[in-house]
């Protein structure tokens, strides 16, 4: 699984570790990712979403039916594991 946000559609990015001496050596920028398991009442399911900080927060501002609809959207949302209890 890519460390890929599926709310917001973060992921890594490259940059450098800058020593003492400005020697550069590159280095990645990781996504803050969680694998969080939510209730979506309009599907009536649990599903499993790797989500970061900042899709936590979109989640908690828009509710979770919003958010997901934006993410198909635009593309970021590929798939949903649905949890059967």
């Amino acid at each position: 699984m890519s460390k890929i946000c599926q709310i917001t559609g973060k992921k890594a990015i490259t940059g450098n570790n800058v020593s003492h001496s400005k020697r550069r050596t590159k280095r990645k920028f990781n996504v803050n990712l969680f694998n969080k398991k939510f209730y979506w009442v309009e599907q009536d399911a649990w599903i499993t979403l790797s989500v970061s900080a900042n899709g936590l927060r979109t989640i908690n501002k828009l509710g979770l039916d919003a958010a997901i609809k934006k993410a198909a959207e635009k593309g970021y949302l590929t798939e949903i594991k649905y949890l059967a209890f």
